[in-house]
């Protein structure tokens, strides 16, 4: 019973996240609608099609993989006589168009942030209001009031970015930028006490209590942006880190992993009732769309950000770069993604069967 209960949460993780997918294509869509270009077909899911309808220009199709979907614009990869092809639109239109993905998948995780928040009596802040016994922040300099800015380098906003800004903290030697009265202070780099996560590692124990704020209707959509902002400042920081070593394959999801990450946050929210598994899930799903409107963006072939690139050269140079030589970069890029997607997700299924 406990098999198919795991499997039917990951089927509705994988769900979850071809829904995200999909969404970031709706906005390639919706601006290239808008921007009137010819779509030929905007198709649910991947792979072989189930069935679909003419409705116009465009073909609407349900594929058999809910892994995503996509737009097919005309000439997006090829040359086209259509005045209404992509490649025959000015650069700053295709740039809307392009760019719309990404951003969709950002205004997908705002509303989320927004069904999450909403049903909060309060929000935690940035600002100390007491000190636990022989606290380590304390005995540093900090002082109740004080709000806390900047640690280890890292610019503190709201309290997601604290409790990421600690996570990636040396415990032996924290540095805390607190503002006191309008004025900014610079606490005594001090070592935090600390705690054993499940891999062994040490991260800072936090020794000190925040203010809580009142929810209000302006604060729940202010919350929900500056948290929005805060998840898209962690992924350009965990890439960096993947960048420079610091964080490993293990660190990494692809689709398996990512669905076995929601049905846990479900699974574990269930103990505390329905809702809190909602919102469990919920919160996965705005870490998981934002990851992917921000990674999109980044200037690399295959992603929306190569397809940026080759828009800022043209536009600069008045120029194009010929489509069949964008299109031999793109394939190539697309070979590495692809290759690169096939490793991760045998890793993910790998930690699943040995964790």
């Amino acid at each position: 019973m406990q098999i198919l209960y795991t499997a039917l949460l990951i089927i509705i993780g994988i769900l979850l996240f071809g829904f995200v997918v999909f969404f970031h294509e709706l906005g390639h869509f919706l601006m290239a609608k808008l921007s009137g270009i010819r779509v030929n077909e905007f198709a649910v899911g991947m792979g072989p099609k189930l069935f679909g309808f003419q409705r116009g220009e465009t073909q609407y199709a349900l594929r058999l993989f809910p892994i995503g979907g996509f737009c097919a614009m005309e000439g997006e990869d090829e040359e086209s006589s259509d005045e209404r092809a992509f490649g025959n639109k000015p650069v700053w239109r295709r740039f809307l168009v392009v760019v719309a993905g990404g951003i969709f998948n950002i205004i997908l995780g705002f509303i989320l942030m927004i069904l999450v928040l909403a049903p909060q009596e309060t929000f935690a802040t940035t600002t100390f209001s007491k000190f636990t016994e022989n606290s380590a922040t304390e005995a540093a300099g900090a002082r109740a009031g004080d709000r806390i800015v900047e640690i280890n380098g890292y610019a503190v906003y709201t309290d997601r970015d604290l409790s990421f800004a600690m996570a990636l903290a040396d415990p032996k030697a924290v540095h805390m930028t607190v503002e006191r009265d309008g004025v900014r202070v610079e606490l005594n780099e001090f070592a935090m006490h600390t705690r054993v996560l499940e891999d062994g590692s040490e991260a800072p124990a936090l020794d000190f209590y925040v203010m809580p704020e009142a929810r209000s209707f302006s604060g729940v959509l202010r919350r929900a942006g500056t948290d929005t902002f805060s998840m898209a400042r962690m992924v350009v920081e965990s890439l960096k880190g993947l960048l420079t070593g610091r964080f490993g394959l293990n660190e990494i999801a692809g689709p398996v992993g990512t669905a076995q990450a929601i049905s846990q946050a479900a699974g574990a929210g269930l103990s505390q009732g329905f809702g809190q598994a909602v919102s469990n899930i919920v919160f996965m799903m705005i870490m998981i769309t934002v990851n992917l409107g921000i990674i999109n963006l980044l200037p690399l072939p295959a992603l929306d950000g190569g397809r940026l690139l080759f828009l800022m050269w043209e536009g600069v140079t008045r120029r194009p770069v010929p489509a069949k030589y964008e299109g031999y970069v793109h394939a190539a890029g697309f070979m590495l993604l692809i290759g690169l997607m096939v490793l991760i997700t045998f890793h993910d299924i790998w930690r699943i069967v040995t964790g």
